[in-house]
């Protein structure tokens, strides 16, 4: 177990740390191309796929230690699903916050080393109406991140289902949380992860840990309603 929460912890840092990351140091880089003026960030495009590659990457490295879930809704999702104990629940949710916080710490210190940095950008948190990138309301907000992670899980679920092909599981997750944030970056930043929302909020602080509720109940019930959906049109048992 102690093993499995310390993978969880490096796992979810790296998840923050990359894709948080990317989003704060990377999406929109002012420079010059020859003599004419350039934006050489990756946009949401390149933070997407960043958020992506965090997971595949890790999936691969410590998948086969704790299940690299990252994310304390992938952990609701699996055990209403069958596919996680009970008992393990509130210890990996802890240890992915932690991760979260700790990703989010060490990018606080790389990101305030540049003259002029200040959290009131957002520093890569999540929030809607007015700290929506695309100004989009909570109603709006709630039901996008139920559904983006309601269908996460389901990939999660379906890709490493037993009769799924083997060793193909984190390539299709990394792409469907690619995908998912490609939709949901202009709505609220995407979360689908409370760790993730967690991690970044606490130093912003004010407006943005008053908006976390939001990222910490709609990905759980998005998650839980996959667990439940999954094995229904599946044919999967759940353990008992």
């Amino acid at each position: 177990m102690k093993n499995k929460l310390i993978a969880e912890i490096f796992g979810t840092f790296w998840l923050v740390f990359g894709g948080c990351g990317s989003a704060v140091l990377a999406a929109n880089f002012p420079g010059s191309v020859g003599d004419a003026t350039a934006n050489l960030g990756i946009g949401f495009v390149g933070v997407a796929l960043a958020f992506g590659f965090t997971v595949m990457t890790m999936a691969y490295a410590i998948g086969h230690i704790s299940g690299c879930h990252l994310n304390p809704a992938v952990t609701v999702g699996l055990c209403v699903g069958g596919r996680h104990p009970k008992s393990e629940v509130a210890p990996y949710i802890i240890a992915q916050v932690i991760g979260g916080i700790l990703g989010a710490g060490v990018l606080y210190l790389i990101a305030s080393g540049k003259a002029g940095f200040s959290t009131t950008g957002g520093f890569a948190s999540n929030g809607f109406g007015e700290h929506s990138p695309g100004g989009y309301t909570m109603v709006a907000a709630l039901i996008a991140e139920v559904v983006l992670t309601f269908f996460f899980l389901m990939i999660i679920l379906g890709a490493t289902d037993k009769r799924a092909p083997v060793g193909f599981a984190p390539i299709a997750i990394g792409l469907g949380l690619t995908l998912i944030h490609l939709i949901g970056i202009p709505v609220t930043n995407l979360s689908v992860n409370p760790a993730r929302s967690t991690g970044p909020a606490l130093f912003v602080g004010g407006w943005a840990v008053q908006q976390l509720w939001l990222f910490w109940i709609a990905p759980i019930v998005g998650a839980a309603l996959a667990g439940i959906v999954y094995p229904l049109i599946s044919g999967e048992k759940k353990a008992s």
